[in-house]
Parts: C-alpha cells; sequence; structure tokens
C-alpha cells in the first residue's frame, strides 16, 4: 500500500534550508552550528517518523514532477531507502557535533563554507535514498558529487586541490555513462521507476542488456570504489576527518552501493542476474575488490589511509552480496550497509580525535596513546573488532548473513573470499589497537578533549554493541533487511 505524505519531501529539504542559514551566520560560529545541529536533529526525527509506516510493509511517496511521458519524479521510501535515510541522518548528528570539536581544535579555516556544503551533501543524499525512479535518483546523485567538491578540497593545499579534481573527474564522467544508461533504459522500456524484482526482464538483446548493466555499475561503482574506479577515495583523504567520514559511512560511498543494491534489485532483478551470468561478472569484480584491497590495506602506515582501503573491500561486501542473487545474501548486504557506516565512523572519529591531540598520521607514532586517550582507542578497539566481524559486535550479524547467502546460493568461491578478508581485517586493523595499547612514555602530556571529539566515536561504538547484541535493536534492523529482500525476490510482496 503507498502513503501519500510530504514528510519524505520536507526530511530532503530541511539540511537545504538549514545550508542558507549557515551561509548568513557565517560572522556568528555559536549560531551557524546551532543550525547544523537542529538540522541534523530535525531530519532525523522526520526521518524515524516514517518507520511506522515502513515496518508495516507501506510505501511513503510523493511527487514532485513529470519531464517523460508516464514516468514522473518522485520520492519513494521503501524499507531499503528508509535503511539508507536513517543511518545517514542519525549518523549526522554524530558527524555535526564532531565536526564542531574538530573545527574548533584545529582553527580550520573557511568553516561557513565547510557546514555549508556539509547540509547540501545530506540533504542530497537523502534525495537519492527516497528517489523512486531513475532519473531523480540521478539528479541528486550529481548533485552529491558536486556539494561534496568543495568539502574534499577544503584544505586549499596543492595536494587537496589534485584530489578534488580527481574526485571530480570520476564522479562526473561516471555521471555521464549512468545517465547513458538510464536513457537506453528508457528508450527500451518507456520506464524508469524502481520496481521491485526489477522490470528489464522483458527485454530480449543479450547484448543491449550486458551493456546497459555495465554502463550502470560503473556509474555507481565509481563513488562505491569499485576496482579499478577506486583510485578517487585514498586521494580523497588528504580532507579533514569528519569529511572522510562523510565520505566513507554516511553519504558518497554508500550513495554508490546503495545505487547498486538499486540496481540489481529494482531495475535487473535477481532473475536477470541469474538467467545472463551478469551476477557471477559482478561478484567477480566484487571479490576482486574486497581481497584486493585488503591486501592493500596491510601496506598502508599512514592511519586513514589504511582505512580508506578498508571502506573499498568492505563496500564489496555489499555489492558481491547483491551480486548473489540470493535473499539471505541480499538481506545481509542492506544490514551491511548500516553496520559498516557504524563501525566506519567509529574508526574514522577516532582516527581525526588522534590527529587533533597529536598531529599524528602514521600507525607507528601511536604507540603508549591507548592509556592517554581510552575512550577514543576503546571506540576504535569496538570499531575495529565489529569490523573483522566477532560476535556480539555489529559487524558479525551482517557477515554471518552474506557467508548464509553464499552457501544458499551455493557459491563456494563467495563464502571463501568473506572468510579470507575477515582474517585480513584482523591483520590490518588489531594491530593499530596492539600499538596503542603498547607503554611509551612519547604521548604522556597528550589530553582527552574536548568531549565533542571522544564522545560521537564511543556512542557510535555502543552503536555497534547494541545492533550486535541486544535483540531488540537487532530485530529492529533485521526486520527493515528483510522487508527490504523480501520486496525484491517476492516482486513487491514483503
Amino acid at each position: 500500500m503507498e502513503i501519500v505524505s510530504v514528510k519524505p519531501l520536507l526530511a530532503l529539504l530541511i539540511s537545504a534550508a538549514a545550508s542558507v542559514l549557515i551561509l548568513f551566520s557565517g560572522k556568528r560560529p555559536n549560531l551557524r552550528e546551532f543550525w547544523t545541529v537542529t538540522a541534523a536533529l530535525v531530519k532525523t526525527a522526520l526521518v524515524l517518523s516514517l518507520y511506522p509506516w515502513i515496518r508495516s510493509g507501506h510505501t511513503v511517496v510523493w511527487k514532485l514532477g513529470e519531464i517523460f511521458p508516464d514516468t514522473g519524479m518522485f520520492l519513494r521510501v521503501d524499507a531499503l531507502g528508509f535503511t539508507f535515510a536513517a543511518v545517514a541522518s542519525a549518523l549526522w548528528i554524530l558527524t555535526s557535533v564532531y565536526s564542531i570539536g574538530y573545527m574548533r581544535s584545529l582553527k580550520e579555516k573557511d568553516q561557513t563554507r565547510y557546514f555549508f556544503s556539509f547540509a547540501l551533501s545530506l540533504s542530497a543524499t537523502l534525495g537519492i535514498a527516497f528517489a523512486g525512479d531513475l532519473l531523480t535518483f540521478f539528479i541528486f546523485f550529481e548533485i552529491l558529487a558536486v556539494v561534496t567538491y568543495p568539502l574534499v578540497t577544503h584544505k586549499q593545499t596543492d595536494e587537496a586541490i589534485k584530489a578534488g579534481r580527481k574526485y571530480l573527474v570520476y564522479s562526473l564522467s561516471a555521471g555521464g555513462l549512468l545517465l547513458l544508461a538510464i536513457l537506453w533504459t528508457y528508450h527500451a522500456t518507456g520506464n524508469l521507476n524502481f520496481t521491485p524484482g526489477g522490470f528489464l526482464s522483458g527485454l530480449k538483446d543479450s547484448r543491449m542488456i550486458f551493456i546497459i548493466f555495465f554502463l550502470f555499475i560503473y556509474g555507481c561503482g565509481v563513488k562505491a570504489a569499485l576496482f579499478p574506479l577506486h583510485a578517487w577515495l585514498p586521494s580523497a583523504m588528504v580532507a579533514p576527518t569528519p569529511v572522510s567520514a562523510l565520505l566513507h559511512a554516511v553519504a558518497v560511498v554508500k550513495a554508490g552501493v546503495f545505487g547498486i543494491l538499486r540496481i540489481t534489485g529494482f531495475v535487473f532483478g535477481p532473475s536477470v542476474l541469474k538467467e545472463t551470468g551478469l551476477g557471477d561478472a559482478l561478484g567477480m569484480i566484487a571479490g576482486f575488490t574486497i581481497l584486493g584491497a585488503s591486501f592493500m590495506a596491510l601496506a598502508q602506515e599512514n592511519l586513514k589511509r589504511r582505512l580508506a582501503y578498508s571502506t573499498i573491500s568492505q563496500l564489496s561486501y555489499i555489492i558481491l552480496g547483491s551480486a548473489l542473487a540470493s535473499q539471505t545474501a541480499y538481506t545481509g548486504a542492506v544490514l551491511h550497509l548500516g553496520n559498516h557506516a557504524m563501525m566506519k565512523i567509529a574508526l574514522f572519529f577516532a582516527a581525526g580525535a588522534i590527529y587533533c591531540r597529536t598531529h599524528c598520521e602514521n600507525i607507528s607514532d601511536l604507540k603508549g596513546l591507548g592509556y592517554r586517550m581510552p575512550f577514543t582507542f576503546t571506540a576504535f578497539t569496538i570499531g575495529a573488532v565489529g569490523l573483522s566481524g566477532f560476535p556480539l559486535f555489529s559487524g558479525f550479524i551482517s557477515k554471518w548473513m552474506l557467508c548464509m547467502g553464499a552457501i544458499d546460493s551455493h557459491h563456494g568461491a563467495a563464502l571463501a573470499i568473506y572468510l579470507s578478508s575477515a582474517l585480513l581485517n584482523l591483520l590490518y586493523l588489531l594491530p593499530i589497537v596492539i600499538i596503542g595499547f603498547s607503554r611509551s612514555a612519547k604521548h604522556e602530556a597528550v589530553e582527552e578533549k574536548p568531549w565533542t571529539l571522544w564522545v560521537p566515536p564511543i556512542i557510535a561504538a555502543a552503536a555497534v554493541l547494541a545492533f550486535g547484541s541486544v535483540p531488540a535493536w537487532i530485530q529492529i534492523q533485521k526486520g527493515l533487511a528483510d522487508l527490504a529482500a523480501a520486496s525484491v525476490f517476492m516482486g513487491g510482496m514483503p
């Protein structure tokens, strides 16, 4: 059942409106930060108010306009879109508070531009999450690329500007191919609306299906950092740490994998993926990315770059899950969309807090900091252990479902990739924890302050524990993932 409501539009617009208020509050930092946090709280409340309808199996729609005949631009909130929006908006609250502490601690310049762009990026992210059709999705997808460019280049150093140009070239070229795929799809079907189970099964030209599919995957795969489209992401680590957290956990790369979940589940559908072998082809790319990025993470001495390659690997867990064309694996992929965001934001917040207090960027320089910054390193440890897939942490739940999905679909290679990657996660994350808690007098003068730098990672880490060990919390999250997967594999009948 569809419920017509303006709430999705209001949730989308609230941060856009806040960006204007932020811009005009540039000379009053306290007011600017008030608008930032207030918008985050209101946006999250609006998104969460949709939960009773989504939990009951309904969708919430709001029409924006019509460009192509019989294909209107509209917002449509289902279980998959709600999951992404809820994660992005809730984590925006933490990131807003953290950004205030980070920017003030380092006395960063151009803070108004930073918070302005940050608010716009969250507005675009919700547009992506709530898009009911390919055209609406594309418009917000490209807006996200443009409004995050000032964040990547925030420091205005030569390195930052070079990284921003690389990011923009990758993103906009991918956008061109994505638009081509959308126009071709409309020409072939006369339809652009996301349809549970897909709407391309009637196409008989296998060559055309193959080309359209990989245009879509390239278009979304750049933001999802699939190999070999990933090079922009490690370069973008030159940005301030809250931006890195935004890129990795809340907006950009999550928008890429969310797009692939939409394409595989709501444009092509599991039957087309199986019949054409496209699922196997996408699975091979994702599997190569998982293992390749994990090995590259092992070689990184810079903390943020190691976390960046970890993100590249973990994102492809989701993509591989969608490629398996298994309902269990798709459920695991949706779960990992949120779980990875919580774990990775805890890790990046911790890395940023360490940099603010010590200016240390290399892993070998962190020796002894675990005793001087116990809350920060506790949050990092929980994120690292969770990302490695230990029981009682949220990462275990989603990784277990992905492994079960690989077994259900008889993909032994996918199972081997997931298990091998779990071991590699331990090898590149736990040494950081061990080094941090090694005895050293080097950082004896370091203090863990202000609270805005250590409370957000602790809250994110607490969420990792809650969604991995509290039955009620697990059921809320898994219930949404089950609804999303059921709609795809049962043709809209959860």
